[in-house]
């Protein structure tokens, strides 16, 4: 009790000797606005990348910190603020809400919704700005992501926390490949997050009308920001999906998240760059450009059981000019990336699709990835095309070429259309099986060239219905055994045979 009292009695004594002392913040003037670029004088204490509070509840963030003054980027209509206005530091980096309350929503990068629905009730926010996982809390890339496009999932294999790049020109199909992947990932407890920046908002409603037509939205979250908004709005975008993903991702699910595209990025932050006054370099980018996209990509990771085992995968998309690869950007974020997805304009006017470049594309996490039927079975695919591109070149020249010419042409012919694929129809990963073997084998060279998709259509719904036991041993993750080999060739034959005789064609 003696020991007691004496602690009541000093903490009275605490408290009568206090003496209240104003607390003097911070609070700055706005001295220039220019295009959504915000001069600050009198925050000198204010933080790289700290939170500020505008006029009429606005919000900015510390971009460019300066000896007199700061420089921020305004995420809002900059038309509203003018010379004079006071500005609050809040002490806090930028935060956006994460969650589940988030599926299947549509929101802009300081996750205020678009979708005309009210804003959810948000338990958690988390940073944007966050430092990527180390070493020592990942590990290897080995479990399969699967598109469900026969040419990507049996030569350019992704797998679940990997970063592959997918780039192209314009109108070749880049956002259409990703949206197939989207819809694969229905029933694979695979989240997806689609980061739109700077799109068309035409092509905006048109991709969520196809999400939604095919109940995708209920594991997919989107991030908007279309054309018309400001710099600071697509520059955050990318950061603002991915602290989304991570949140899934620490939580030991898997996630998908989408950025399209960091062309339109990288131009945007180089915007904001110049109007700040920054020493422009190739292109008239930053010197830090590079930085920009690495410490993004970086955080994408295949995350140590000890830490849930959750992974993050990311599709980054630049647009190409005229096929260059070679540009600054390009070249930047192939070098940060596991690999790339090439799509080419030549094919995609052939008809090719999707006009996947096999030369040119490859996913460096390679077979580790993949099941290892996928991996036995699709061998020989990239070979047999590009023999057939070589034979093809060659044959232009060639009035008359022998038997065996004529038939490793033909087959190719086969090959190239059996791995043509419709959009918005991703396959299950045991009918890209089938394909491919009956492809790789030769079991199609019979069937006339027009009839190959109609063959591969009807296959499909006939192993459905009559080897539903082949198809479950074809997922699984197991070795391709002489008797499953055996088994997957007599189904095959058995089906062409009759499918010829039923279209009254001699075998």
């Amino acid at each position: 009790m003696a020991i007691l009292t004496d602690t009541i009695k000093k903490a009275k004594q605490v408290v009568q000797g206090y003496i209240p002392e104003p607390e003097i913040n911070e609070i700055g003037e706005v001295i220039e606005v220019q295009g959504g670029v915000i001069t600050i004088a009198g925050l000198k204490e204010a933080m790289m990348g700290e939170m500020l509070i505008f006029p009429h509840g606005l919000k900015g963030q510390v971009f460019n910190l300066e000896k007199e003054r700061i420089s921020c980027i305004l995420f809002g209509d900059h038309s509203l603020i003018k010379q004079g206005d006071r500005v609050f530091r809040t002490n806090r980096v930028l935060e956006v809400p994460v969650g589940d309350e988030l599926l299947g929503r549509i929101i802009d990068p300081l996750g205020n919704p678009l979708d005309g629905n009210p804003a959810p009730d948000f338990r958690y926010k988390r940073p944007i700005m966050l430092h990527a996982p180390e070493v020592i809390q990942r590990q290897p890339v080995h479990r399969p992501l699967f598109t469900g496009i026969k040419t990507i999932d049996a030569m350019i294999p992704l797998g679940k926390g990997q970063r592959e790049l997918i780039i192209g020109d314009r109108r070749t199909g880049k956002t259409t490949l990703t949206i197939d992947t989207i819809l694969n990932q229905k029933g694979k407890n695979v989240l997806c997050v689609y980061v739109a920046i700077g799109k068309r908002l035409s092509a905006i409603t048109e991709m969520v009308d196809i999400l939604k037509r095919y109940n995708a939205m209920a594991y997919s979250i989107i991030v908007s920001t279309s054309a018309e908004d400001s710099p600071a709005f697509l520059y955050l975008a990318p950061y603002s999906g991915c602290t989304i993903a991570e949140f899934f991702m620490n939580g030991g699910q898997d996630v998908l998240v989408i950025y399209d595209d960091l062309s339109k990025h990288a131009v945007a932050y180089r915007s904001l760059s110049l109007l700040m006054r920054r020493s422009p370099g190739r292109e008239s980018y930053p010197g830090d450009i590079f930085y920009l996209h690495s410490r993004l990509l970086e955080r994408s990771a295949q995350l140590s059981d000890d830490l849930g085992g959750g992974s993050m995968s990311a599709l980054p998309i630049v647009e190409t000019q005229e096929g260059d690869i070679s540009a600054y950007i390009p070249t930047n974020i192939i070098s940060i990336t596991d690999g790339q997805i090439y799509l080419e304009s030549n094919l995609f006017a052939k008809g090719f699709l999707p006009p996947i470049n096999i030369g040119l594309s490859v996913s460096r996490v390679g077979g580790e990835a993949q099941t290892p039927i996928m991996k036995k079975v699709a061998r020989r695919l990239r070979l047999d095309l590009a023999q057939y591109f070589e034979l093809e070149d060659f044959a232009r020249f060639s009035s008359e070429l022998d038997v065996i010419t004529s038939r490793q042409l033909e087959h190719g012919k086969r090959v190239l259309e059996l791995t043509t694929q419709i959009q918005y129809q991703p396959l299950d990963i045991s009918l890209e099986i089938l394909a491919v073997f009956a492809a790789t084998q030769g079991l199609i060279d019979h069937v006339p060239l027009h009839l190959v998709k109609q063959w591969e259509a009807n296959l499909y719904q006939t192993a459905a219905l009559e080897k539903a036991d082949l198809l479950n041993e074809l997922r699984k993750d197991k070795e391709l055994d002489s008797r499953l080999e055996q088994e997957i060739k007599e189904f095959i034959r058995s089906f062409t045979e009759q499918f010829l005789q039923e279209k009254n064609v001699s075998n």
